[in-house]
């Protein structure tokens, strides 16, 4: 079955078939393939976890046999995520590795006609470029066809999200083909254009688009005809500018929550073991942590080799994260950003180009720990909601339990009339009981809060 996101690229599509995933490769792109894998850069970049690697298998399992060259199946990716859901140091070094990838196939006389962020995923704890269509054999005097795309997709997010508000990478749910360089331009501060590369690359770049986007020319007459060399001038600015980009000191609510925390020492080691202790009986493949925070019980799971997502609203948080898988070289463990009030939806073409969050599950396990308050509370969710969604979300559940007596808590209803009187540990646990059957229930010594292990029913309430 074809994919309903891949149908933009003439030379091939990915498509699935008993659970794997494929990409057949076009007749049309028999030579540029060739090219790729004969030059010795598709090795060079597998080899160096660049992008990502291939088998080749036969091309009659192709969908369109009749117009395929090859069908090859990709490594997995364990979970796929998206640019949105990237922090700001996620985007930026899949931006380094994609001006990094063009850079070097210009060595093998090749380009990248593609430089969407979507081509970007994460792979045991970095980036890694999956889209191997996007090849194309250099042309001599040719500009580069995707500097636009890459400078919408990449710099200008980053920019926004550097010089004038981190939450602005939230625009590539609005533009999925990129921001708009003329918007980034005008949301930019005046000073942004003191630096010389922010400068050419958005502020004068979105004037030439303005200009030649009402006036006809034949191509040729069109500037933008370059010399290798001066193509790989293009792509060294262009790295040297996203590299310059760093994110101002942000104020966060709960980056910091752990150095906050309301419960002793002993009670947070608690804590620890009866985690772990749940995700060993449950013994998943697949963990989703929500609300993970800086992803101190995500290692929970990952430090067992589990593949686990780690999700929070919290960018700092996030940030410090993914510094820390970064710092640790972990590789089973994807920080992500998500408002789960407000979780990622389908978008695109026939809403069916980037996948919901419910959509990139199920998982076996997933993980909801000092967050039923803030999603009850906060958000006003019944607790009943909140048990049907993590329902869809997996089949284990660990989740915690934080009752109003609590200093969290009370921080929470401080502020607000309490209008929740089902808020209690026997409401929590009746509103959970019509999806889940109660498997084991712990409280965690040194606190009023409490832990439960739930398991979906097999026909839900």
């Amino acid at each position: 079955m074809k994919l309903h996101s891949s149908f933009r690229d003439p030379s091939g599509f990915v498509f699935q078939r008993e659970g794997l995933l494929y990409r057949q490769v076009n007749q049309s792109y028999q030579e540029t393939y060739e090219q790729l894998m004969s030059s010795g850069l598709y090795q060079q970049l597998s080899s160096a976890r660049a992008l990502i690697p291939h088998e080749e298998c036969p091309v009659d399992i192709a969908p369109n046999p009749g117009t395929a060259y090859k069908v090859i199946k990709p490594a997995p990716i364990p979970f796929v995520s998206y640019p949105y859901e990237w922090c700001f140091d996620q985007l930026k070094d899949a931006a380094v590795l994609t001006l990094s990838i063009a850079r070097r196939a210009l060595q093998y006389d090749m380009i990248l006609k593609d430089a969407s962020a979507f081509n970007v995923q994460f792979q045991k704890g970095r980036p890694i470029f999956i889209d191997t269509l996007s090849f194309d054999r250099y042309q001599v005097g040719a500009p580069w066809v995707a500097y636009k795309q890459f400078c919408q997709h990449f710099l200008a997010p980053l920019s926004l999200m550097a010089k004038t508000d981190f939450r602005l990478n939230q625009l590539l749910r609005v533009y999925i083909d990129g921001i708009p360089l003329d918007l980034a331009s005008a949301l930019l501060p005046r000073s942004s254009r003191l630096n010389p590369p922010l400068l050419s690359h958005i502020h004068l770049h979105a004037k030439m688009q303005q200009k030649y986007a009402d006036r006809e020319y034949p191509q040729e007459q069109i500037p933008g005809r370059v010399s290798k060399n001066a193509l790989e001038a293009l792509l060294d600015s262009l790295l040297s500018a996203v590299r310059s980009l760093k994110l101002k000191t942000q104020k966060s609510e709960w980056g910091d929550y752990y150095d906050k925390t309301n419960y002793a020492q002993t009670a947070f080691e608690a804590k620890h073991e009866i985690v772990r202790a749940f995700i060993l009986r449950a013994d998943p493949g697949s963990v989703w942590d929500l609300g993970a925070n800086t992803g101190e019980f995500s290692r929970a799971a990952s430090n067992l080799g589990i593949q686990t997502t780690a999700f929070d609203i919290d960018h700092a948080a996030v940030s410090r994260n993914y510094a820390l898988v970064k710092q640790n070289k972990e590789t089973n463990l994807l920080p992500l950003c998500m408002d789960l009030t407000n979780p990622s939806p389908a978008l695109g073409w026939n809403c069916s180009e980037r996948m919901s969050l419910v959509e990139r599950g199920p998982v076996d396990l997933v993980m909801a720990l000092a967050l039923v308050h803030h999603l009850a509370i906060s958000n006003n969710t019944p607790l009943e909601d909140l048990a049907s969604f993590f329902s869809q979300l997996g089949g284990w559940l660990v989740i915690e339990f934080i009752p109003k007596s609590d200093s969290q808590v009370k921080r929470l209803l401080s502020s607000r009339v309490d209008i929740f009187p089902d808020y209690t540990k026997i409401g929590f646990e009746n509103a959970f009981r019509k999806y889940y059957e109660i498997v084991e229930e712990a409280p965690i010594a040194g606190s009023e809060r409490t832990l439960y292990l739930m398991q979906r029913k097999v026909t839900l309430a």
